[in-house]
């Protein structure tokens, strides 16, 4: 048995790998440098979905299928009265239980679509402003930053799309595999989805990067860095955004959106927020490396992600929304990987509860 199925083999893929012992990932063929800053959202759904749907969708029309499904998502689900009760990720996820179960690209958009149109919406909602609804002539993170904004910000829809791209998919991860189980039994991607949503939402999967905040938050100041952290350690505390399951060395997402916040940096967006977030990191990285000797732990995607977010104009308590956008590429893709080539997926269990006494 394998308690939490470490180094388990459950699938054949040929979306992503994950070599934590060299701190790579590949999807598709092109590492996460290849792709971050340069590849637009469209670009790596086509990219994810080609040859798992009848007609292979190029970016051109991944754009005119996310643009019509954001639109149709706006009308059925916010124009039409939004819930915004309770947190955000919880009506966010509501809101896409709404959509239809289905296997054909109509539904995949609409269900990529569902976490971009309600999660701005859900935002502004709260914080007592109108929702704005989507524009179809506008790529996807444009859009997205529009509906949360209020305004066309082309740095932040590059930043935006920079993340996007590079946590699109990540290998057999909690969610993935959720994703996976769900699609083996023929449910439909919504049913698919929704796994994935659920699984995403726990602290030790997406529901990390908002403590990054509340870290950076209570240091205060360069100054405090190093005695807080370590601290934190001596306590027995986690660092946020340090150390990785799978990466025995420095998780390669994490430079590819230190690139994009420090590109956000450049132009003006942030403040000091970012260079003091640096500082963190580093001491953070010494802290360990004293405190821990022996361990590899290192920065991972969390917290590079909480501090690209958080200069966007997400609160903390949507990135896990803000996750889910990108991500939902990858399970839809896992969904009809699993259709086409898997089995249900069923393992067996090893029973050590009490037995049933024979009778004499």
């Amino acid at each position: 048995m394998s308690n939490g199925l470490d180094d388990v083999i459950a699938a054949e893929t040929v979306l992503s790998d994950v070599n934590g012992l060299e701190g790579r990932l590949t999807i598709r063929g092109h590492s996460v440098a290849e792709l971050a800053g340069r590849t637009r959202f469209e670009d790596l759904v086509a990219l994810l979905f080609d040859g798992f749907f009848e007609n292979a969708p190029d970016a051109a029309a991944v754009a005119k299928g996310l643009a019509q499904a954001r639109a149709e998502i706006f009308q059925r689900l916010v124009a039409a009265g939004l819930d915004a009760e309770g947190s955000i990720y919880d009506a966010m996820r509501a809101g896409t239980a709404r959509i239809a179960d289905g296997d054909d690209l109509a539904t995949a958009y609409r269900l990529l679509a569902a976490p971009a149109v309600l999660t701005p919406a859900l935002i502004r909602v709260k914080r007592g402003l109108e929702p704005v609804a989507p524009l179809p002539g506008l790529g996807h993170a444009a859009d997205i930053i529009r509906m949360l904004q209020g305004a066309e910000k082309a740095d932040l829809a590059a930043a935006l799309d920079t993340y996007l791209v590079t946590v699109s998919d990540h290998g057999l991860n909690a969610s993935t595999f959720a994703t996976r189980v769900v699609a083996s039994t023929r449910a439909g991607l919504m049913s698919a989805v929704l796994a994935g949503l659920g699984a995403l939402k726990g602290p030790l999967h997406g529901g990390a990067p908002g403590p990054v905040i509340e870290m950076l938050d209570a240091i205060g100041e360069v100054a405090q860095a190093r005695p807080w952290l370590s601290g934190a350690v001596k306590r027995g505390d986690r660092l946020m955004g340090f150390g990785h399951r799978i990466y025995k060395v420095r998780d390669p997402r994490a430079d590819a959106l230190k690139a994009a916040v420090r590109k956000l940096a450049a132009k003006g967006t942030g403040d000091g927020r970012i260079a003091f977030a640096e500082a963190v990191e580093q001491a953070a990285l010494d802290v360990l490396r004293t405190e821990k000797p022996g361990r590899s732990l290192d920065t991972n995607v969390e917290f590079y992600t909480a501090l690209l977010l958080e200069a966007l104009g997400f609160p903390p308590e949507a990135f896990t929304c803000v996750f889910a956008m990108g991500r939902t590429a990858g399970w839809i893709a896992h969904a009809r990987e699993q259709l086409a080539s898997g089995r249900l997926i069923r393992p067996q269990s090893v029973y050590v509860g009490p037995k049933p006494e024979l009778a004499a």
